[in-house]
């Protein structure tokens, strides 16, 4: 009761929830960057096909819409701390068991892992809410953007570390590519740790006391008629959210997950793909403050718009740039990491925006369903089409699936409920 009478204490306790965030997601984002560099790769080499190297992305990415929904749910009742604490740690323990599939050559063991592994991706995604709960209305996508652009500095330093880990890997008789699971094993659990012991008082909990204070001093007096208009909004954001997040992934996830090989293919070395990588994961979340400024300022749809054009042109980039040139591909890449972000961003406004605390939490979780099973659906389609096809086809039905976004959104906001 202390924080919910209190706004200077609600203040107090969002700038030390964003605090906490922020160092959750440095490291997070070391362990979420491990899967994307090599974790095609790694099944190429243990499976020897192309065909089925997206089939990693499409385990971890299916593991997150199980832990995304999980993490909702134990959020709603719970609160933050043990939901993205108990996400982290199991992202951990499947990096772990990533290492162990490639030491013993065990395939099973290797998408068991990597369904488990697929918890921290889920977690990172899920963790952004957490910066919402006592924000300001106007300041909500600033805040989503503020806990996802520090992603970037372990997202990025994650996949230059490749080398780096895979000599250690290999010093101690591991395979080069476990290494970088080694990393994203410690950088998941000690994430976790983190949130664990330090965010206290659980800022979710807080936003729904004070809600429901508010709620019950200011009834309206036809409460009936003023919740049904409610519902109807509520319903009309959690669509136009979901669908431009869910699709903002499946191009993402389809186009990333190949790139790897595909360079591979012309010749460029592990260090490139992990510049490349690097570069793109740098693009998903370091525009992130300007990203969360503008939705504030021009709304969630013009961005939903500008994510669309933006992964349009990265997919076309891909589809027709030669690929042996490293400008083209890293310039790709940037593009479709700035597109995601452009969509997560707007996206993730627009659910907020259109849920009370109430509902929230589990309303998230279940949204974060759906954009993985997107994920997953991308990851592993997009090898089953470069074998069949081309990289090139990939990247244009990506192109296609991202120019169908701003139809879509305005289908959406043209329905009446």
């Amino acid at each position: 009761m202390e924080y919910v009478n209190s706004s200077e204490k609600q203040r107090q306790l969002h700038a030390r929830t964003m605090k906490i965030v922020i160092l959750s997601q440095i490291l997070a984002g070391a362990g979420l960057a491990a899967g994307i560099t090599v974790g095609a790769l790694l099944a190429q080499d243990m499976l020897g096909t192309d065909r089925y190297a997206g089939v990693p992305s499409a385990l971890f990415t299916l593991g997150s819409a199980g832990a995304a929904y999980g993490i909702g749910r134990l959020s709603q009742r719970w609160g933050r701390r043990p939901g993205l604490a108990i996400g982290f740690i199991a992202g951990g323990m499947g990096a772990i068991g990533v290492v162990l599939s490639a030491l013993f050559n065990s395939i099973p063991l290797l998408f068991l892992s990597m369904l488990l592994y697929g918890a921290g991706t889920a977690t990172n995604l899920q963790a952004r809410y957490a910066g919402t709960d006592l924000a300001l209305p106007a300041h909500r996508a600033k805040a989503i953007s503020t806990a996802m652009v520090f992603t970037t500095f372990g997202a990025v330093a994650g996949p230059n570390l490749v080398i780096l880990t895979g000599q250690f890997a290999a010093s101690i008789g591991a395979p080069r590519l476990s290494g970088p699971f080694m990393l994203a094993a410690a950088a998941y659990l000690i994430a976790g740790l983190v949130l664990l012991i330090f965010l206290r008082p659980d800022p979710f909990l807080v936003a729904k006391a004070v809600a429901d204070k508010q709620r019950l001093e200011s009834l309206p007096e036809n409460a009936e008629k003023s919740r049904t208009q409610e519902n109807a909004l509520n319903k009309k954001g959690i669509g136009i959210g979901a669908t431009v997040m869910v699709l903002t992934q499946i191009v993402m996830v389809a186009i990333m997950t190949m790139t790897p090989v595909h360079m591979q293919h012309h010749g460029h070395d592990l260090g490139q793909v992990g510049i490349v990588i690097g570069i793109h994961v740098a693009a998903m979340y370091l525009p992130s403050l300007i990203t969360g400024v503008f939705v504030d300022k021009f709304g969630h749809i013009a961005m939903s718009y500008a994510s669309g054009i933006t992964l349009l042109l990265s997919g076309l980039l891909a589809a027709f740039g030669p690929g042996d040139s490293m400008g083209v591909l890293v310039l790709a890449l940037a593009l479709l990491g700035l597109g995601w972000n452009f969509g997560m961003i707007s996206g993730t406004t627009a659910i907020v925006h259109a849920t009370p605390p109430q509902i929230r939490a589990k309303t998230q979780g279940t949204v974060d369903v759906l954009i993985a099973l997107g994920g997953a659906s991308g990851g592993a389609l997009s090898g089953m089409v470069v074998a069949q096809s081309s990289y090139t086809a990939l990247s244009l039905c990506g192109s296609f699936l991202s120019l169908l976004l701003i139809p879509v959104v305005l289908w959406f906001r043209a329905k009446k409920n």
